[in-house]
């Protein structure tokens, strides 16, 4: 399926990996071709239009800050020619360019190839680790003074000249490190790799849930007894705890101005999960949307997400603009899909390469959450933990 959708131009392959959630829908998403889109600022209103009078899937992203580099609309959406939806082993096929039997004699005969080995990419930092450490020493200041009280500070490593074959990148990147939100998502040249564990926000009837994670802790995956030993301490941080709690305090804010009073909820609190590089602390919080409210006034209402920025979200953003030297672009965006019954589920993009495969451009970017209770070289051995996959399928 996945090679299948990358013969065209735009493409969308949300895959889940099997993990069994209440939350969790078909077990993978695809679509392929273009019947028309939406991009740009007036993107999300145009969306608002469209459902007014259709009943059809839309796959899109909505990225964080400017792209310049790797070469993502702002906002992009697609009405998609082929959907492919796989769910309780069966492959259910949606297109309008030709017979549903066509495609899957399609996706049947494409014949995989052993990729060859490449050449190691050599990723740079676009800021030195003493230049990080002299920032977060910047951001803790601002905390101790009363500006915020957390702040999401991330940082981005980068390859000029870089060949990367990104549809086997992805197979590599979700072999390694297989989570619950991971896509490959392409637009023209540019090509977002995402194994991605974490849920923005998902609507099913008037239902919004999102899961924000803010905690993380490595793994020891030779020795069960000291690998739940780091949950436990995990669950036990109080600089952890703080984070996150931060973070549920941000969502319930965000989502009490769409949904109905008194509905907002935390649903789990601290949940500790397992992953294949990592254990992360995920809360829970959902509430019931009011009627009528339209799938814009969602998003700019959550949008972008606590775990991503901090709090309070206005005062730490421009905090963000002001010390991080490169723009995210659709890092730390969305990437996801609105159903024809206009319900919805995005991830947050992280854990992500970025790649354009025209100008050869690659990047990545890693970050985490900045607390009084930070400090930097535990900060900066965070990122590096997160960026441990990426850096392993580019061969360092």
């Amino acid at each position: 399926m996945l090679h299948w959708v990358n013969r065209f131009s735009i493409c969308s392959f949300l895959d889940n990996h099997l993990y069994s959630s209440v939350h969790q829908q078909a077990e993978c998403l695809a679509a392929a071709g273009c019947i028309q889109s939406f991009k740009g600022l007036h993107a999300l209103l145009a969306i608002d239009a469209y459902y007014l009078n259709e009943q059809d899937w839309l796959f899109g992203h909505i990225n964080y800050g400017n792209d310049a580099i790797i070469g993502f609309e702002t906002i992009h959406f697609f009405q998609p020619e082929t959907v492919l939806r796989l769910e309780n082993n069966q492959l259910f096929i949606e297109t309008v360019t030709s017979s549903p039997k066509d495609i899957l004699d399609e996706i049947i005969a494409i014949e995989i190839i052993e990729p060859a080995i490449t050449p190691s990419i050599q990723v740079k930092p676009v800021i030195t680790k003493s230049e990080y450490i002299e920032i977060i020493q910047q951001l803790l200041k601002h905390i101790h003074r009363g500006d915020c009280y957390e702040i999401n500070f991330c940082q981005t490593f980068f390859a000029k000249e870089a060949n990367l074959d990104p549809t086997q990148a992805y197979i590599n990147l979700t072999n390694i490190s297989p989570n619950p939100f991971s896509c490959f998502y392409k637009q023209n040249n540019a090509h977002l790799l995402c194994a991605s564990p974490e849920r923005y926000l998902q609507k099913k009837g008037n239902q919004l849930i999102s899961q924000p994670i803010k905690g993380t802790s490595k793994r020891n995956l030779t020795d069960q007894e000291s690998d739940d030993e780091l949950k436990k301490q995990l669950l036990a941080s109080n600089k952890e705890r703080s984070e996150n709690v931060m973070v549920v305090d941000l969502v319930r804010n965000d989502l009490s101005r769409i949904c109905k009073e008194g509905t907002v909820e935390v649903e789990e609190l601290f949940g500790i999960y397992s992953f294949p590089q990592v254990h992360q602390m995920i809360s829970t919080i959902k509430g019931q949307l009011k009627e009528h409210t339209s799938f814009s006034s969602i998003i700019q209402a959550s949008f972008p997400m606590g775990s991503m920025t901090g709090a309070p979200k206005k005062r730490v953003m421009e905090l963000i603009e002001q010390y991080e030297t490169s723009s995210r672009g659709i890092f730390s965006g969305a990437v996801g899909y609105i159903n024809p019954s206009k319900d919805f589920d995005f991830n947050v993009v992280i854990r992500s390469l970025l790649y354009n495969a025209e100008n050869k451009l690659l990047s990545y970017l890693v970050g985490s959450g900045i607390t009084a209770y930070s400090k930097p070289e535990e900060e900066y051995e965070e990122c590096m933990l997160k960026a441990k996959a990426m850096n392993q399928i580019l061969g360092n």
